[in-house]
């Protein structure tokens, strides 16, 4: 679920309004799917015209991804001049990514437990790095992640009496949820003015991993990625956390898909549901990003 800047309405899927017009027919006198006006079919957009000499996709993959590209100019305003992407957060920290973890769980953690979320989260944020390196100028092979505090309702849920990490205790946000200081959240300084932190700049978060009970799926945006802890702590084993990658998708800027599929794919990550890890149109999508956006940055 992308929750960043910039959003679009969502219309329902044709599949949906193919069942409703089923369950009508059997439910109410008279009505057939016959008599119901069906939901008109969503249409592709056509294709982008932004030709570039660096940009050399797979022949397969290269109508879906200006289609992308055209429905995203199309749909988002100010699509370029948004100022807080997970890019710019990486290229303001000169290559580097720090976390806040939001523990909205009344399960403990411990040292070990504390650090091994950090480890996962730093393979994950890298499995997108991975897909770019080394793409029309990207100039990081590794982006490392520092997880720099902690927030949480009850102290005694954090089983540490290190001071690895910063922790912030009981201060809750509007819904009843733990928070990690917005003096030291970029989301609230994307002027990089972090003067109010406790820590200063170095202490400062680019993006939350905020974790919930009971959560089901996932959300993310340029704030960072959300979804539940049973989900995630029953992943930490595995190679590709799909939910946190296709989230770290849209800290990134990428879009959903739940009214149409490009031409000629069907399976890739940021259609959610249809592929558990990055796939080659996943990394295209965000290297297209990536070349639309790098102007920004001098290089």
């Amino acid at each position: 679920m992308l929750t960043a800047h910039p959003r679009r309405p969502r219309r329902a899927p044709t599949l949906y309004a193919a069942l409703l017009l089923a369950l009508a027919a059997l439910l109410v006198p008279g009505a057939t799917a016959a008599t119901a006006t069906p939901a008109p079919p969503a249409t592709p957009p056509a294709a982008a015209d932004h030709p570039d000499e660096n940009w050399n996709p797979p022949p397969e993959l290269a109508t879906g991804l200006d289609e992308v590209w055209r429905h995203m100019a199309e749909t988002y305003p100010d699509l370029l001049g948004f100022p807080n992407y997970g890019w710019d957060h990486i290229m303001a920290n000169g290559g580097t990514l720090n976390y806040c973890v939001r523990w909205e769980s009344s399960t403990p953690v411990t040292a070990e437990l504390r650090d091994q979320i950090h480890t996962v989260l730093d393979q994950q944020v890298n499995r997108w790095i991975e897909a770019i390196d080394g793409f029309d100028g990207f100039p990081y092979d590794r982006v490392p992640v520092t997880v720099v505090g902690w927030a949480a309702a009850d102290r005694a849920t954090l089983q540490w009496d290190d001071d690895a990490v910063d922790l912030y205790i009981g201060d809750l946000d509007a819904g009843g949820a733990p928070r990690c200081a917005p003096e030291c959240d970029r989301f609230f300084h994307q002027d990089g003015d972090y003067s109010q932190c406790p820590g200063g700049e170095a202490r400062h978060f680019d993006q939350s991993l905020w974790l919930t009970d009971g959560f089901g799926g996932g959300a993310g945006g340029d704030w960072g990625q959300r979804m539940g802890s049973e989900y995630f702590l029953g992943a930490l084993g595995q190679q590709d956390i799909t939910i946190l990658l296709h989230e770290i998708g849209h800290t990134l800027g990428l879009d959903d898909f739940y009214d149409w599929t490009p031409t000629g794919v069907d399976s890739f990550l940021m259609r959610a549901g249809s592929a558990q890890r990055i796939t080659d149109f996943d990394a295209w999508m965000a290297r297209d990003f990536w070349r639309h956006l790098k102007p920004r940055y001098q290089l």
